[in-house]
């Protein structure tokens, strides 16, 4: 499993309006100039977002995006399913999948499930603050 630019992006744009004061909206350019990504390339990953209830957004005058919940409450895998879909390290256990025919008889599904579920317990104790502030060693987490 790797993370693409657009899961990591996702994450970037999340901390980047939790580290905003006061839950005002803030446009697109604002976070695109902060973050040093492309304006058009974070349309395609808010809208995700948006859809996912992570943010909120506003048109027109004032508008722009906030985010939809405290941070503290947005898992780093609940962003990462918005941006990157399913985190499943095989087909055969996303969301929905399939079963597949041979699950009965496969002798790797339990390496593959104890993986899913070990990424998953890792990602979802990680929320937005975490990676917005600082950790009491001091150290920042760079996405």
């Amino acid at each position: 499993m790797m993370i693409s630019t657009r899961g990591r992006y996702a994450l970037r744009v999340l901390a980047d309006l939790a580290e905003q004061p006061g839950g005002s909206y803030i446009t697109l350019r604002e976070i695109a100039e902060r973050q040093e990504i492309s304006e058009k390339y974070l349309e395609s990953i808010v809208k995700l977002l948006v859809k996912a209830g992570l943010l909120d957004a506003l048109r027109g005058k004032g508008g722009g995006y906030r985010l939809g919940r405290d941070p503290g409450e947005i898992t780093v895998l609940e962003a990462l399913h918005a941006a990157e879909g399913p985190l499943a390290p095989v087909a055969c256990l996303e969301e929905g999948g399939k079963t597949c025919p041979r699950a009965g008889q496969c002798r790797t599904l339990p390496l593959w499930q104890g993986l899913d579920e070990l990424v998953s317990s890792y990602l979802s104790r990680y929320t937005i603050r975490d990676i917005a502030s600082p950790n009491p060693d001091g150290f920042v987490y760079m996405i």
